[in-house]
């Protein structure tokens, strides 16, 4: 009980939210390198993963990648990149984008092939060519997986960007680091509260997208399979 009182106690400190090392501060720095890592891990992964999907080419190449990049660590794979480029920013994205990249890319390959093809034949027999069939029937039909798979690598960057905090940059991982370093346990809880709370804000933002873009008859489709 005395831990909770504790960590109260260090959220209820004034100091610690002002100045360059304030909460307000650390979690802007941490969703400014997440969103970063995210877009970049998008606009890689969703153009291959539509690009294979629809047209059945390379994709057991790209899967096969993106699998192998799921199972580097990203502490390691932060490592190799800070001992080539030293410290700074972009070994943190480098590493944060490899993490992100295989569960869109995968998501969003599955979303398209898995789109019936009884349906994009019908598509074409309508005259459709195939950047409509694309744009038209299998990116609508395939995104409940896309936004799943951008949720799940949002969240998994969201959690691992701590590690900047290793290399020298600031974040909510500053907190767990400094707090390490200096022994002082509620502010070590403190931080990990603070990345669980933006983690959940991310849950639940991705879940208003998700009613926003995906049509009502494909998120009851998407739920009854998943909770068949």
């Amino acid at each position: 009980m005395n831990i909770v009182v504790d960590v109260a106690s260090w959220f209820a400190r004034p100091e610690n939210w002002s100045g360059s090392g304030g909460i307000p501060v650390r979690f802007a720095e941490h969703v400014y390198y997440s969103l970063l890592a995210l877009l970049i891990a998008a606009a890689i992964a969703v153009p291959v993963g539509l690009l294979t999907g629809h047209t059945g080419r390379g994709g057991f190449l790209a899967i096969s990648l993106a699998n192998f990049a799921r199972a580097l660590p990203t502490i390691g794979v932060l490592t190799l990149v800070v001992l080539g480029m030293g410290l700074g920013l972009v070994p943190v994205l480098v590493a944060l984008v490899a993490l992100a990249v295989p569960p869109i890319l995968v998501n969003t390959y599955e979303g398209v092939r898995g789109v019936d093809p009884q349906l994009t034949d019908a598509a074409r027999g309508m005259g459709m060519r195939g950047g409509e069939v694309l744009r038209r029937l299998e990116v609508p039909m395939a995104m409940p997986l896309i936004l799943l798979g951008l949720r799940t690598a949002a969240i998994q960057v969201v959690s691992t960007a701590t590690i900047a905090a290793y290399v020298g940059i600031g974040g909510l991982g500053r907190f767990i680091v400094d707090g390490q370093s200096q022994q002082i346990i509620e502010q070590i809880l403190g931080g990990a509260l603070l990345v669980v709370v933006l983690a959940l804000a991310v849950t639940g933002l991705f879940a208003l997208l998700r009613r926003w873009v995906v049509a009502r008859g494909l998120r009851a489709r998407s739920a009854a399979a998943s909770s068949a």
